[in-house]
């Protein structure tokens, strides 16, 4: 059975960091891209940031610079770090497991709260 769960989520100034993870059990992590996605009050699920198996990333515009999405493979864990945090980060954040159409699992979402 394949779990993802999130962690590290929670209440933060503005500017302040978080840095969340996804510890991932059933499948192994380096066959698979993972990514980040949120989902703002209103809003549609939108991608965050990717990190294909392969090694390389990519970053919704929104956040370059600021978020960076790492992966231990050892640990079964990917992880979004996120600095300079703004009000319009706030959302629930979701782990992405993807390897083909048939392999594609989520996590049950943490909430990002940034408020003063």
């Amino acid at each position: 059975q394949v779990q993802l769960v999130e962690s590290g989520g929670g209440l933060v100034q503005p500017g302040g960091p978080l840095r969340l993870s996804c510890a991932a059990s059933g499948i192994i992590l380096r066959l698979y891209a993972m990514s980040w996605y949120r989902q703002g009050p209103g809003k549609q699920r939108e991608l965050v940031a990717r990190s294909s198996s392969g090694g390389s990333t990519n970053y919704a515009d929104s956040v370059k610079g600021r978020f960076t999405i790492s992966r231990d493979n050892a640990k079964n864990t990917v992880y979004l770090q996120m600095n300079s945090l703004k009000p319009e980060d706030m959302a629930v954040y979701y782990c992405n497991a993807n390897r083909s159409p048939g392999l594609d699992y989520w996590g049950q979402g943490t909430q990002v709260t940034v408020s003063s």
